[in-house]
């Protein structure tokens, strides 16, 4: 089972780490994904990480400001996010099964977590 935490409230132009953990099973040969929704908005793609970490591919909207890396000794990967804006507000989610490229990622994803709040005030 897959689990995002590390949402919350917070200013514009602050910081916060998701985290995506996995019970039960290990992300190590998995390339993990970050998706977020906001409300009245489809899912969109925000970057991804290869099994090796070697691919890693960031939304527009978020690159620059987003770095997602891996820790599979802690079978965790992360999403920090700095110098956030209002438009990053939504439920974030983390999902494996995906395609992760250099330039794109997956749309669809096989398994998904349970999400995790991320509201960016003005």
């Amino acid at each position: 089972q897959l689990q995002a935490s590390g949402g919350g409230l917070v200013q514009a132009g602050g910081s916060l780490r998701l985290s995506c953990t996995a019970s039960g099973f290990s992300l190590d040969d998995d390339s993990i994904g970050w998706f977020r929704q906001a409300p009245g908005k489809e899912r969109e793609r925000v970057s991804c990480i290869s099994v090796s970490g070697g691919r890693i591919y960031y939304a527009d909207s978020v690159k620059g400001r987003f770095t997602i890396s891996r820790d599979n000794a802690k079978n965790t990967v992360y999403l920090q996010m700095n110098s956030l804006k209002p438009e990053d507000t939504a439920v974030y989610y983390c999902a494996t099964d995906l395609v992760c490229l250099l330039g794109t990622m997956s749309s669809v994803a096989g398994s998904w977590g349970q999400g995790t709040l991320v509201t960016v005030s003005s």
